[in-house]
């Protein structure tokens, strides 16, 4: 038998009108005859007794019986697998629909059975209240049409959380003097939810007549709890509600682009509650999973979503040394990065400028910044990472030649002033051994290394609290690793280098079991939790609907103050994303692995529960009509086929589509606009494609061409003596151009020179980390003492003082008699220009060959040079290679040692050290008895 009804069944006696319908609609108007001009023949052929109208096709009579009967059909509103069900008692009629989470894996049952009830109260004429068990009390109890009622069913969806029946209990209460409602309808998710009971007893002494709950205890709920990170493996709970059948299937990690990283199976035995998915994947895909979830699953409860808390601590790494990836075992950051692959996640710094470089780690979660001789930072930078550190973040510094030279706050003690030639480090003639590890320190209780000894170090000024700071110290009692805590985080600092040049620490297993204590002490920044007045709101990001799916914020999410913990998850903060795709914390709706219980019977008695029908009962009316349309539409293409009017008429769509065609082809030929960058473009196009030097162009024209001429007469004295031919000079601007072209910038000091502001100087800072080479020229020699032999003195050489002030500048001295610039090209002694007798000065190099100066990373190429000689004046020289500026003294000698002193210069910037092992010639030659 089948189960069919019908709303309307009244409107079947239509069907009796077929046989009249047939009648009608058998008969069809004649044919019309096509003719030819002239006119006059068509009107000798017209003929002069009455036409009998054609009998239509059978078969489209047929087709048009069928139509009618369908519509008829249709209104007699014919119903499949009908439900004998009533609501329940008389007057008003009140409707809770539970909206929660858990009511998303039957959410369409529970609006069907909603618009079936609202349907059988509009045919007793009963208004309906409608209430949202999740919405709690921000909703207005009050019966409205219960074709309104229909229409809020259709945009209600399930929410992200759970219900708030203690709210939905308080508003009953309140409107219970207002309405007296005659029967209530709560159609329940099945579980067990906080103020439920409250609620049941407000609804039965709120509703004066039967109350019916739909309810479901066959199905399960299921849902995820949250993970947990292990060394080997990432663990997700799967709990369910109480069942004596067993249930399995799969969990799914996805990355922040929805892309599937993984997938896991869990099982749960009949009786239990609780199984474990395991995701045993590499540590790289492992930290890209942003979201958790049950396949197959639709509910915001089967989805945790994982932030930087269940990832591995995020390390950046920075040196102050020349970029040199020619030779990574020299690199200060190689030994650190080996040394830490193991436990964390590394991150070096992408853009050599030490600003963007440290604000770029900060942004993207770093839990520890490792900076490898850094001596200063600018001002402003020093007050962004100090709030990183106060945040929670961990500072570890490693000593070298720039921070012994000079330093900023950002060390845990305070630093003995060395000489900005010697480096202010302590050299030993023996070695010194590790001595202890304070047991108020991470390394408390490690081994004590017997292969580990230092050879140079910073030293700290003794003070009270010296002894407090000192993590690690030497045999001799001084200092090797010293920590201060500033706010939340803490500041460290390694007495040593974080190459092999002052220690073999870098070598040994302590040192990765001292980075690894250091990095589990950090706090994970992409997700901690902050709290107190001072912690900064969290933006929404990106939140979960009730089915699990992410959506954009709305506009009452809020966002987030202080710690995870104090947010309950509600309207005002659903579960999701919060922060920016750079960084995020995670709010989930489940917190813990308690198991979900279902609603207890037995607590409300006035209450009449009923399971959901199994199979809802279908409308067939719009299927009905859907049918009697594409037949109409039959109908009429058969009427037009029939009177030959199905002719295709493709002249004026053949007109359309040319002229689009031609719009189209016309926007494809319009020229392109200029573009805005062309001179750039230009300049990046000379600088790259020849080998060109630059020079800063000051402003003032006169200084600008000497440094222009000096450049050019110095290029063509290259271009004749060596195999090099540079290309014209050019100026630049460190403000706008791409310094990243020129092996060696000149540039100009003057009195009245413009201070350069901070983001410039930190761009000719990046250009010396990329391996540039910087020549500044006071030309001020003439005013200067021989004998002073400092960087002081002069306005011109104050005003270079102030400029270099930001910059973090490692130790300097006057060119050595075995430095590679006095072999370079020719074999020099001094370097004059225009005038005589100042020393050039250059970066303190640790090689070169000497017995105290180990082997140093990179080319050897110093990343600053500092004249006062005046060398473009020496070397400017017109189109006809006539001098411009006489030397001072008037020498030919000068002037020929000043080109001699440029040429090494610039071969020394495009070739580096690869002379400095002809120190070993004398010792090649004896022993080849030569």
């Amino acid at each position: 038998m089948i189960p069919l009804a019908f709303a309307n069944i009244g409107m079947l006696a239509a069907l009796i009108a077929l046989p009249a319908i047939w009648f009608f609609l058998r008969l069809t108007p004649p044919k019309p005859r096509l003719e030819d001009f002239p006119p006059m023949r068509l009107l000798l052929r017209i003929a002069r007794k009455e036409e009998q109208p054609a009998r239509s096709p059978w078969w489209l009579t047929a087709l048009r019986l069928t139509i009618a009967a369908m519509v008829i059909l249709a209104l007699a509103g014919p119903v499949y697998n009908p439900v004998e069900e009533q609501a329940p008692g008389s007057g008003p009629l009140m409707i809770v629909v539970d909206n929660s989470w858990a009511a998303a894996a039957r959410w369409d049952v529970m609006v069907d059975s909603a618009k079936r009830m609202a349907g059988l109260a509009a045919e007793a004429d009963r208004p309906v209240a409608l209430l949202a068990a999740a919405d709690g009390s921000a909703q207005v109890i009050a019966p409205a049409d219960p074709s309104t009622v229909a229409e809020r069913l259709e945009a209600l969806l399930p929410r992200p959380w759970a219900a708030d029946y203690a709210g939905l209990a308080r508003r009953l209460g309140q409107a219970r003097e207002l309405i007296e409602f005659g029967g209530a309808i709560w159609l329940s998710s099945g579980i067990d939810q906080e103020g439920i009971e409250t609620f049941g007893a407000a609804l039965e002494s709120s509703v004066d007549g039967p109350i019916v709950t739909y309810l479901n205890d066959a199905a399960d709920i299921v849902a995820l709890a949250p993970p947990v990170s292990g060394a080997d493996a990432l663990n997700v709970p799967v709990i369910r509600t109480e069942s004596a059948d067993g249930a399995a299937g799969i969990v799914r990690a996805r990355d922040i682009k929805g892309r599937i990283v993984g997938e896991a199976p869990f099982a749960i035995d009949g009786g239990e509650t609780l199984a474990t998915a395991s995701f045993t994947i590499p540590v790289e895909l492992r930290n890209e999973i942003v979201r958790l979830e049950i396949a197959g699953t639709s509910s915001a409860g089967a989805v945790q979503l994982i932030d930087d808390r269940w990832r591995r601590r995020r390390i950046g790494l920075l040196s102050g040394a020349s970029a040199d990836t020619a030779q990574p075992l020299l690199s200060p950051l190689y030994y650190i990065s080996r040394a830490a692959q193991p436990f964390a996640e590394i991150r070096e710094a992408r853009d050599a400028n030490a600003a963007v470089a440290l604000a770029d780690l900060i942004d993207t979660g770093a839990s520890v910044i490792a900076m490898a001789d850094i001596g200063t930072l600018p001002p402003d930078v020093v007050d962004t990472v100090a709030d990183w550190v106060r945040a929670g973040g961990t500072l570890v510094r490693f000593a070298g030649p720039r921070l012994a030279a000079d330093t900023d706050e950002l060390i845990p003690v305070t630093l003995r002033n060395g000489d900005r030639i010697l480096g202010g480090s302590l050299s030993w003639r023996t070695p010194q051994p590790l001595g202890s590890f304070s047991d108020n320190g991470p390394f408390a209780g490690l081994p004590m290394p017997d292969d580990v000894f230092v050879s140079r170090q910073v030293l700290a000024e003794p003070d009270g609290s010296l002894a407090e700071r000192t993590w690690a110290a030497l045999a001799d009692g001084t200092p090797l690793v010293t920590a201060a805590t500033v706010g939340k985080g803490r500041l460290v600092l390694f007495h040593v280098t974080a190459d092999t040049s002052w220690s073999n620490l870098p070598l040994s297993g302590a040192f990765v079991e001292m980075l690894r204590r250091i990095v589990a002490f950090s706090t994970n920044l992409g997700a901690s939790d902050t709290a107190g007045e001072e912690a900064q709101p969290v933006p929404p990001y990106r939140l979960l609907d009730g089915f699990g799916r992410f959506e954009a914020p709305g506009s009452q999410a809020r966002p987030i103050v202080g710690g995870l913990a104090d947010i309950s998850v509600d309207a005002d903060h659903p579960p999701g994303l919060y922060g920016s795709e750079e960084g995020f914390r995670a709010l989930n709706l489940i917190a813990s692995q308690g198991p979900i219980d279902r609603v207890d019977r037995t607590a409300f008695a006035g209450i009449d529960f009923r399971p959901y029908p199994v199979e809802t009962p279908i409308g067939l009316a719009p299927w009905l009509l859907v049918v009697a349309l594409v037949l109409l539409a039959a109908d009429t293409l058969a009427v037009l086929w029939l009177n030959g009017g199905l002719r295709l008429r493709l002249g004026k769509g053949a007109t359309a589509a040319t002229l689009a065609l031609a719009m189209v082809l016309a926007a494809l030929a319009s020229p392109p606009g200029a573009n805005a960058d062309e001179v750039a473009d230009q300049m990046a196009l000379l600088a790259a494609n020849t080998t060109r030097m630059a020079y800063v162009v000051t402003g003032d024209s006169q200084v600008d061409e000497i440094s222009r001429a000096g450049l050019d007469g110095l290029s063509r004295v290259i271009a004749d003596r060596t195999a090099l031919e540079p290309g014209d000079p050019i100026g630049v601007d460190p403000a706008r151009d791409e310094l990243a072209f020129f092996p060696l910038i000149y540039w100009p000091v003057t009195p009245d020179t413009a201070l350069p502001p901070a983001n410039v100087m930190a761009r000719i800072g990046a250009y010396m980390r990329q391996g540039g080479s910087v020549l500044f020229d006071t030309r001020d020699q003439f005013q200067r003492s021989t004998s002073i032999g400092s960087l002081a003195g002069t306005p011109a050489m104050e005003r270079l003082r102030d400029m270099l002030a930001s910059l973090d500048i490692p130790p300097l001295e006057p060119v050595p008699a075995d430095h590679v610039l006095t072999k370079a090209f020719y074999l020099l002694n001094d370097f004059p220009g225009r005038y005589a007798g100042g020393p050039l000065w250059v970066e303190v190099l640790e090689g070169e060959g000497r017995a105290d100066r180990p082997a140093r990373a990179g080319d050897g190429v110093s990343t600053i040079l500092i004249t006062s000689n005046d060398f473009a004046g020496a070397w400017a020289a017109d189109e006809g290679g006539t001098f411009l500026l006489p030397t001072v003294p008037p020498d030919r000698i000068q002037r020929e040692m000043s080109l001699r002193a440029g040429t090494n210069i610039v071969m020394y910037a495009l070739t580096g050290n690869y002379k400095a092992d002809q120190v070993h010639v004398p010792a090649l030659l004896e022993r080849l008895g030569q």
